[in-house]
C-alpha cells in the first residue's frame, strides 16, 4: 500500500476520494480491471497549459500506447503518471492521478514509494556507470535489501524478465555502458521491474535503437505484460499496432480520441484521428 511522508496509511486519507473511478475510455473493460486512471489532468509550464483536462484509465496487463505529432503533449503526460514533472521549475499539476484507488497527485504522497511502484524507462538508454550488477542491485540495497543470496536471485530474475540474462550472466561485473544501445534498455527495464512495480511507463524506449533491438524490445513488451500494466509513447504508429491493446491520440495537449488499437487503426471515430494515421496531418 502506498504511504504518505508521514507513513500514514493512504487509506486514512479522504475516504470519499479513494471510491473514485475513472471510466472515462471507450472500452467496457470494468473499472476494478483498471490500473491507473488520471480525471480532469492540467500540467502546466509556467503559462504553457500543456496537458488539458485529460481523463484516460488504463487497464490491467494492458499495454496503451500514446501516440500524436511532436509536442502533443504525450511524454509530458506519461511523466505526469508518476509526477516525474515536478522535478522541472515552473511545472504544476492540477487534477486526479488515480493509483490503487488513490489521488496520488497529493503534496503528502511519498513519491519515492510511488516511483517504485510506477517504473519509468526513458527515450534514451541510462545505465548507471557502474556494473551490470549493480546497476540492479543498487536500488534493492538503497530498499534495504543485504543478503548476498537475495540479491542476486533478483538480479537473475530481473534479468530473465528483460531476456537479457543469457547475454550477460557471464558479464556481470561489466561496466553497463560497455553493452550495445539495445542491451543498455533492456538493462534499463531490468533494473525499473526489479523494483517490483505494477505498472512500467515506457517514453519511446525503442526510438534510438536499431530494427533487430526494436524489434527485442517490442517481443519484450509482449511478455512484460503478463506481469505488468504498460503505458507507451511511440511515435512510431506501426509500433502502436504491432503492442499495444489500447492507444490514445493526443493533438495539443488533449486526447482526441481513446479507443482499442484494432478499431482506433481501422475505424477512427474522429477526423484528425483519420487524419493522422493516414499521413495527412498537418
Amino acid at each position: 500500500m502506498l504511504l504518505t511522508k508521514n507513513q500514514t496509511s493512504v487509506g486514512m486519507l479522504d475516504k470519499q476520494e479513494t471510491k473514485t473511478r475513472a471510466l472515462t475510455n471507450e472500452s467496457s473493460l470494468a473499472a476494478s480491471r483498471n490500473a491507473m486512471a488520471t480525471e480532469d489532468l492540467h500540467v502546466y509550464y509556467g503559462d504553457n497549459h500543456a496537458i488539458k483536462g485529460v481523463s484516460l484509465a488504463f487497464p490491467e496487463n494492458q499495454v496503451t500506447a500514446l501516440i500524436g505529432p511532436s509536442g502533443c503533449g504525450k511524454s509530458t503526460y506519461l511523466r505526469a503518471l508518476n509526477r516525474m514533472n515536478e522535478e522541472i521549475d515552473g511545472c504544476r499539476m492540477e487534477g486526479k492521478i488515480l493509483y490503487d484507488d488513490i489521488n496520488i497527485n497529493r503534496k503528502e504522497i511519498d513519491l519515492y514509494r510511488i516511483r517504485q511502484e510506477i517504473g519509468m524507462v526513458f527515450q534514451k538508454p541510462n545505465p548507471f556507470s557502474k556494473s551490470i550488477y549493480e546497476n540492479i542491485a543498487f536500488g534493492l540495497k538503497r530498499h534495504g535489501m543485504r543478503g548476498k543470496k537475495e540479491l542476486m536471485e533478483r538480479v537473475e530474475k530481473s534479468l530473465r524478465g528483460a531476456a537479457l540474462w543469457d547475454e550477460v550472466k557471464d558479464d556481470l561485473n561489466k561496466s553497463a555502458l560497455s553493452l550495445s544501445g539495445g542491451q543498455q534498455q533492456r538493462l534499463c527495464i531490468a533494473r525499473a521491474i526489479a523494483m517490483q512495480p505494477k505498472v512500467l511507463l515506457l517514453d519511446e524506449p525503442a526510438s534510438a535503437l536499431d530494427p533487430i533491438s526494436t524489434s527485442k524490445i517490442e517481443d519484450l513488451i509482449n511478455e512484460l505484460k503478463e506481469k505488468y500494466t504498460i503505458v507507451i509513447v511511440t511515435h512510431n504508429m506501426q509500433q502502436a499496432a504491432r503492442v499495444s491493446d489500447f492507444t490514445a491520440f493526443f493533438y495539443l495537449g488533449e486526447v482526441v480520441e481513446f479507443k482499442e488499437t484494432t478499431e482506433l487503426f481501422t475505424n477512427p471515430s474522429e477526423k484528425r484521428t483519420e487524419d493522422y494515421i493516414s499521413g495527412n496531418f498537418g
